[in-house]
Formats: C-alpha cells, structure tokens, sequence
C-alpha cells in the first residue's frame, strides 16, 4: 500500500476560523477537493453557518472563493498516511501536518478552530493550548449517522458566531 497526501490548506491572513478534519476520503482525493463525497454534509453545515444556504450547489472553486471572502479555511490533521476505503479507523502510518506553526504564519487572524470529529479532535486538541477557541465538532461524514443534519448544524454553528 502506497502513501497517500492530503491537501494544501485552505488558509490566509483573512482566515478568521478554521475547520480541521482528519484526512481527506477516498471521494477527495479521487477530485482532488476537500468534502467531495455527495453524502458528506460539511459544505451545507458550512452554508448554513456563514449564511450561504446554497453553498453546497456552487462548483468547487466558487466554493473555495465564497469561505476565503468569510473567513474561513479548511485544512486537515494529517498529511500523510496510509489507509484502505475512507474510515479514520483505517488510518496507518500517519504523519500530522505541522499545524501550530503554520497556523502562526499563515494566519495571524485566526482565532476559532472547529475539529471535524473525534480524530481530527484527537490529534489536533494541542491547539487549544496556542490561545485559540476550539469546538469539538461531529462529523459532517456520511459515516457518522448517529446525529441527524439538524442535530450537526446545532452543534456546528457556534463555531460561526462570534
């Protein structure tokens, strides 16, 4: 098995709020986009929280556009891995991107942190340590079932209001 690469951030000076996942699933990587799975509800829990209610029906790049223009950056906890399908569970080998760092470069703004389930929370939480208000969020995957949309975005939405 080979190793698989995440993503550059989503991230500059203008970056107010960041959401961290784990590592991009296999529907990511295939379209080289962050949350590229139909099922997966991130981009309308997003929509909702910075008032772009249709977000989730914009082509990918103005997607990217419209969380830059609200101050809002994605990126993820690992960089690199190994895994078979898409569960986190199946994660192997993993080397974490330097996120502290990078954060303090890249976005000076930046002041709340939203972690995209429970190992994006597991392997990020040290962050909470940098002065940054952090929200443990539930996964915006299809995978996790047990809360519905409603259920998400309650639980989302803070991190959206100051």
């Amino acid at each position: 098995m080979s190793a698989l690469s995440g993503f550059p951030p989503i991230l500059d000076a203008r970056t107010r709020i960041l959401i961290l996942g784990s590592f991009p699933g296999v529907a990511s990587l295939d379209h080289g986009q962050y949350y590229a799975h139909p099922r997966n509800q991130f981009w309308r829990l997003v929509g909702a929280g910075i008032a772009e209610p249709r977000l989730h029906e914009l082509d990918y790049a103005a997607r990217v556009v419209r969380l830059r223009e609200a101050g809002v950056g994605v990126w993820d906890v690992v960089q690199q891995c190994q895994r078979e399908g898409s569960l986190d569970s199946r994660i192997r080998e993993a080397a974490l991107n330097p996120l502290a760092l990078t954060l303090r470069q890249r976005a000076p703004a930046l002041r709340r942190i939203g972690f995209n389930g429970g190992l994006a929370w597991k392997w990020g939480r040290e962050l909470a340590d940098q002065d940054y208000q952090v929200f443990k969020l539930p996964s915006s995957s299809p995978a996790a079932a047990s809360l519905s949309f409603d259920e998400k975005l309650a639980r989302w939405l803070p991190l959206f209001q100051s």
